[in-house]
């Protein structure tokens, strides 16, 4: 990978790569450090990378990269808040945008990951797994359970309008 084509794919990918790191940490400055960090490691690894595998190279270093700062900054106890009595809760939504990024946050990483980067990125289910080292099978699994999991979150349209 030669300079211009590194300052052409941060030109055409940073903005991606850090829309994809938002959506799945919501910290709009430990998305920018990852983002930065991913560049750097591709910076540094520019000599091997193959001409075109420059997005799939920068994904797969920004999820990586997104996997170790989740790991590190892990000092809160897990809790799997999705299953969660919602049916008490009385909150209406008066943005299908609220409700959805509600749903996402409530997500496991992996099921937000790939299902941000098939619905939100537009990637396939094999580069999907490549950027995540999971099999095509399991990513199509992930995503119907996350899939599951938001229409059983989201409800019907009487929770959002």
């Amino acid at each position: 990978m030669t300079v211009q084509e590194y300052n052409q794919c941060v030109d055409k990918y940073a903005d991606a790569v850090y829309r994809f790191i938002l959506k799945s940490i919501e910290d709009e400055d430990n998305a920018q450090d990852i983002v930065q960090e991913s560049f750097t490691k591709m910076w540094e690894k520019r000599d091997n990378i193959e001409d075109g595998k420059s997005k799939s190279y920068l994904f797969t270093t920004a999820y990586h990269t997104m996997i170790d700062w989740i790991r590190r900054s892990r000092n809160v106890k897990v809790e799997d808040r999705f299953f969660e009595n919602h049916a008490t809760s009385r909150h209406r939504y008066d943005d299908l945008k609220e409700v959805l990024d509600e749903a996402l946050s409530r997500l496991p990483q992996i099921q937000k990951t790939v299902v941000l980067l098939r619905d939100y990125e537009g990637y396939s289910y094999e580069e999907i797994g490549k950027i995540t080292n999971l099999n095509e099978s399991q990513v199509k699994v992930y995503i119907f359970r996350a899939r599951v999991a938001l229409k059983n979150y989201i409800g019907s349209l009487d929770t959002v309008i």
